[in-house]
């Protein structure tokens, strides 16, 4: 399904005040950080753990797979410029493979898993309501399998995996599997980019 055609969130945030938050689990959390930096009206992105203890949230313990954490982005944004329906309209349709059970392309395990995590109510009821419009949309050709989970906690990773796009952009991996998202973002959701 293309941009023209992915549908906007018929349920969506009504004008809240100030900064907001929303944490997504995407699979590796390079490519989703970069999409994310790219958006209008998206102040901060940090990636991180979310979904197990602060006692294993530490990248080589989180990697094996066995601590409950996603690796995931923690986004601040502006509502008067972005709504949490319009994130996770980009979330779905450009950031990665919703469809992916526990894996995303070469990354597989419960940590490269596709999660929501809501920050409150408002943020559930959107995310399942729109879960439900794509699937009934069939704007995949399979399932939906992403997660709606309430954040506990979001703890940042270490240094070295912040912006890590922006610092190397000719890594293989990147190359390969984040910078064709960014290019997605750019091409299918114009209005929507920073730059």
């Amino acid at each position: 399904m293309n941009a023209a055609t992915f549908p906007d969130a018929t349920v969506d945030e009504h004008a809240p005040k100030g900064k907001e938050i929303a944490v997504l689990a995407g699979g590796c959390f390079w490519g989703v950080d970069a999409v994310f930096k790219n958006v209008k009206g998206v102040t901060d992105v940090v990636s991180g753990y979310a979904g197990g203890e602060k006692s294993t949230a530490e990248y080589e313990t989180v990697s094996t797979g066995r601590t409950g954490h996603a690796e995931s982005v923690q986004i601040t944004y502006d509502p008067a410029q972005i709504t949490f329906g319009q994130l996770l309209k980009v979330y779905f349709a450009v950031a990665h493979d919703p469809t992916e059970l526990n894996r995303q392309g070469p990354d597989s395990g419960t940590q490269y898993r596709s999660a929501i995590f809501y920050t409150n109510d408002e943020q559930k009821r959107i995310a399942q309501a729109y879960i439900d419009q794509l699937d009934k949309a069939r704007a995949f050709p399979k399932k939906i399998v992403t997660q709606v989970a309430p954040l506990k906690v979001f703890y940042a990773a270490e240094e070295y995996h912040q912006n890590f796009l922006e610092r190397n952009p000719n890594y293989p991996y990147i190359v390969f599997n984040d910078l064709p998202k960014l290019k997605a973002l750019k091409q299918q959701f114009p209005q929507m980019c920073k730059r």
